[in-house]
């Protein structure tokens, strides 16, 4: 039986946990799977940059910066928009009482800001924010490998802040009476939380293996948006360490899970091109085909989407 790497984030949310809980999913995919948990984004580009794996889940900033170096990558397909969540303790203010992001970025002059690797999508967004805000000189953004890094950062006051995941800020929640600053939603409307991203020579070598793989991540993410309390019942027995309510709480913090590669989600990773440009994370304009090949989830996937079912 064939071999397949897959590389994957401790992002709970993500599919790979559901598909890790499925007992035929290497049957399914006639493959012996070999999972891999890497810490960030970055972590997974160079293992991808050393053949190491051949799927993954990551976000397209760091994905991109990856292809920029001359990685042979592809993102496959889509999986999950708008998972960049700012929060903190309940010291501070958020929407809806302060209005613009500008403002609630303010409050946080002179203190530090935890947030994921240097190039993940987290690390990008709040870059962007506080150099559009002229806030780049007063605030001092701390890159952790690994989330609950952040969640004891902010815990025992060594950052004011926390800028990632869901997950995170359900953490920060829960352990730091903590509170969502600002939705996700409208943070950066459409962000690509994550992605699939193949390795092209296996893409090119072992298609219909990749084909199999996204019909089983659709279904996934199909369970995550019509049944979130079973997917958390799942995901919290595979887990082992998080309870169920937890999961849940972060599964409806921001609900919008799809495979699909829509053009809401395409034009917002250009986007990012531009801004890791300007803050030369890349060296050049990389193209729409050199990030995305959408032949494979449009097939499966035909029309429509769901990430705003």
């Amino acid at each position: 039986m064939a071999t397949l790497r897959i590389g994957h984030l401790s992002t709970f949310y993500h599919t790979a946990v559901l598909l890790m809980a499925q007992k035929d999913t290497g049957r399914r995919l006639s493959s012996d799977i070999q999972w891999r948990l890497f810490g960030t984004g970055p972590a997974i580009v160079n293992a991808f940059e050393k053949k190491e794996i051949d799927l993954a889940y990551i976000g397209l900033p760091p994905a991109t910066i990856g292809i920029d170096r001359g990685i042979p990558i592809t993102c496959i397909a889509g999986g999950h928009i708008e998972g960049t969540v700012l929060s903190a303790k309940n010291l501070y203010g958020g929407f809806p009482e302060i209005k613009e992001l500008g403002d609630v970025l303010a409050q946080f002059r002179g203190l530090k800001i935890g947030v994921p690797g240097k190039g993940s999508i987290h690390d990008v967004i709040l870059m962007e924010y506080i150099g559009k805000y002229g806030l780049g000189k007063d605030i001092e953004v701390v890159n952790f490998q690994w989330a609950d890094q952040i969640t004891e950062a902010i815990v025992h006051d060594e950052v004011a802040a926390a800028v990632g995941t869901p997950a995170l800020a359900v953490a920060v929640k829960r352990f730091a009476g903590g509170r969502v600053l600002y939705p996700p939603s409208r943070l950066w409307p459409y962000n690509p939380s994550y992605g699939i991203l193949a390795d092209r020579e296996f893409l090119n070598s072992r298609r219909e293996t990749a084909e199999l793989f996204l019909t089983l991540h659709e279904e996934a993410t199909s369970f995550l948006r019509d049944d979130p309390a079973g997917a958390a019942d799942v995901i919290s027995d595979q887990v082992g360490f998080i309870d169920t309510e937890f999961v849940l709480d972060t599964l409806l913090l921001s609900p919008k899970y799809c495979g699909q590669l829509t053009d809401s989600y395409i034009a917002a990773s250009m986007e990012f091109v531009k801004v890791l440009k300007e803050l030369g994370y890349i060296s050049r304009d990389i193209r729409q085909d050199e990030i995305f090949d959408i032949s494979l989830i449009r097939k499966i996937h035909p029309a429509g989407n769901h990430y705003e079912a």
